[in-house]
C-alpha cells in the first residue's frame, strides 16, 4: 500500500507544508481498489526507541493470532528526541503491515492518536502504546466482545502494578471529580487502550476540536460500549513521557471539556459573596448604633481576601474557556505530517538500508 493511498484517505491534512483538502483527495474512506483491512492498530510513540524491538513482536504476534494477515500497525512518530523515527521507517520499510507515521513536531499522546486513526483502514481499529503496559493479547479477546454487538471495547484497569501511590491516588481523584463534574458519563480507571468499530471511528474523526480528550469523546459519541478487566503491567523499557504537567493539563481537558460546572463557580463565588456582604453590613450597622466601631484593618483585610480571591478565581474560569475559544476559531489543522512510509513505497536502496537500520537499531 503505498503511502500516497493513506493520505488519499484523509478528510484534511497538511503534509509538507500542502493542505489536501476533501476535494483534492477524491475519496475520503477507503482508497479505490483496497479492501477494507479486518483491524488497524494505532500505536502513538514518544521516545520509545528502547520499547519498540520488545513491544513490535509481541503486537505482531497477538494481531496475526486474530486476524492473521489482514491488519496494519500504524506507528506514529510524535516528535521524539531519540531514534524512534528511525525505528519506525526500518521497521515500515521491512514489514509490509507497518505504517510509519511522522508528524512534524511533538503534538502530545492525543492528537498523535487522532493523526493514526485518521489514516487507519481497518474496520475495528485499536489503540495502544508501545510501552506494553497494556498486552496486546487482549485483542482477541476485544474481537469476541465486538462480536456480541458492541461499537467500543475498553480495556479497564483492575491493579496498576508500576503506579506509585500518588499516581494512583490523583487517577482515583480525577476520576471521581471527573464523574462528579461530566455530562457524560465516562468510565473511571479507563484510558485510551481499547477497540472500535469503523462508524465509531469515523465518527471521532468527525470532531476537529483541538483540547481533545479521547476516551470522554468517545464516550460521548455513545453506541454500545462495555470492558474488560485487566492488570496493568509496568513499563517494558524507558520511562514515560507523561510528566506532572502533561497528565494536568489532560485532566484540565476532560473536565473543562466535558462539563460547564466551572463556570458555575462564578454563581457560587457570587453567592456566598452576598451571604457574606449582607453579613458583613449587619454586623457593621449593628456596630455603629450601639457605638461599638474599632477601627482596624483585620476585618477590612478579610473582606479584601475574600473577594480578591473570588474574582480572580472566577477570571480564572473564565479565561480557560474563552481561550479554548480562541483557539478553535483560529481553525488550524490538528497535526501536521512529514512523511508516511511502507513498505510498498521501499525501492531496492531503501529495503537495504531499512536492513542496516534494523541491524544497527536490535
Amino acid at each position: 500500500m503505498h503511502a500516497a493511498a493513506y493520505i488519499a484517505a484523509l478528510p484534511a491534512l497538511i503534509v509538507d507544508n500542502m493542505v489536501i483538502s476533501r476535494e483534492q483527495c477524491g475519496n475520503t474512506q477507503q482508497p479505490a481498489g483496497e479492501a477494507p483491512l479486518a483491524v488497524s492498530v494505532v500505536v502513538p510513540c514518544y521516545n520509545e526507541e528502547a520499547a519498540l524491538p520488545m513491544f513490535l513482536p509481541r503486537l505482531i504476534a497477538a494481531v496475526e493470532a486474530a486476524v492473521e494477515s489482514d491488519f496494519e500497525i500504524l506507528l506514529i512518530n510524535d516528535g521524539s528526541q531519540d531514534r524512534t523515527w528511525a525505528c519506525i521507517r526500518a521497521q515500515a520499510l521491512h514489514q509490509p503491515n507497518i505504517v510509519g507515521i511522522n508528524l512534524s513536531r511533538n503534538y502530545g499522546h492525543q492528537i498523535a492518536v487522532t493523526a493514526g486513526l485518521s489514516l487507519a483502514r481497518g474496520q475495528q481499529v485499536l489503540i495502544i502504546d508501545a510501552d506494553l503496559q497494556d498486552p496486546p493479547e487482549l485483542l482477541s479477546q476485544m474481537r469476541k466482545r465486538m462480536a456480541d454487538g458492541y461499537d467500543v471495547v475498553y480495556g479497564k484497569r483492575h491493579i496498576r502494578l508500576s503506579e506509585n501511590r500518588f499516581k494512583r491516588f490523583t487517577a482515583n481523584a480525577f476520576y471521581r471529580l471527573l464523574g462528579k463534574l461530566s455530562e457524560v458519563e465516562i468510565p473511571a480507571d479507563v484510558g485510551d487502550f481499547r477497540l472500535m468499530s469503523r462508524r465509531i471511528v469515523d465518527r471521532l474523526n468527525a470532531m476537529p476540536e483541538h483540547d481533545r480528550f479521547l476516551r470522554g469523546m468517545v464516550a460521548w459519541l455513545g453506541g454500545r460500549q462495555t470492558e474488560i478487566l485487566y492488570d496493568r503491567d509496568p513499563r517494558c523499557a524507558g520511562k514515560s513521557g507523561y510528566t506532572l504537567s502533561k497528565m494536568m493539563k489532560l485532566a484540565v481537558n476532560g473536565l473543562i471539556g466535558f462539563s460547564t460546572a466551572p463556570l458555575n463557580i462564578a454563581i457560587v463565588f457570587a453567592l456566598v459573596g452576598a451571604v457574606a456582604g449582607v453579613a458583613i453590613v449587619a454586623y457593621a450597622l449593628t456596630a455603629f448604633f450601639l457605638g461599638r466601631i474599632v477601627p482596624g484593618w483585620t476585618s477590612l483585610a478579610i473582606i479584601t481576601v475574600f473577594f480578591g480571591v473570588g474574582q480572580f478565581g472566577c477570571l480564572a474560569v473564565f479565561g480557560v474557556y474563552l481561550g479554548r475559544i480562541y483557539m478553535e476559531a483560529k481553525g488550524r489543522p490538528l497535526f501536521v505530517i512529514d512523511d508516511v512510509i511502507s513498505c510498498a513505497d521501499a525501492g531496492p536502496e531503501s529495503a537495504s538500508s531499512a536492513t542496516r537500520d534494523l541491524q544497527t537499531l536490535s
